[in-house]
């Protein structure tokens, strides 16, 4: 019985590190969409962080179970205010990147 109980466990350990790493993984490929998009957008990503928001399973296009995940972040357009943007990832597929009304630098302002 206490092998069975070990067995259990350790299964559970490693589920969760597992789950674990892969979401590392997942955020670090976000916050490349995230920058490569303010890049573009000639927009700063600031303190280059994401927060977890939602973690939740959800079926693509071909009805394959993915894990959807929602990440807050914080970006400027002139450094001087702070704006909120979401991004949506399915597994490791980018569905929806949007980033709230913001101001439109004059030459003058501009960040480069």
């Amino acid at each position: 019985m206490l092998s069975l109980s070990i067995f259990f466990w350790g299964t559970v350990i490693v589920a969760i590190i597992s789950f674990w790493w892969q979401s590392d993984k997942v955020k670090i490929l976000a916050l490349a969409f995230v920058d490569q998009h303010c890049k573009k957008q000639q927009l700063q990503l600031l303190d280059q962080t994401m927060v977890l928001k939602g973690v939740w399973p959800v079926r693509d296009e071909l009805e394959i179970l993915k894990l959807r995940r929602r990440y807050h972040f914080e970006f400027s357009s002139t450094g001087e205010i702070r704006y909120q943007g979401i991004i949506v990832l399915h597994g490791h597929t980018l569905k929806n990147l949007e980033l709230e009304p913001y101001v439109i630098p004059t030459q003058e302002d501009s960040l480069h």
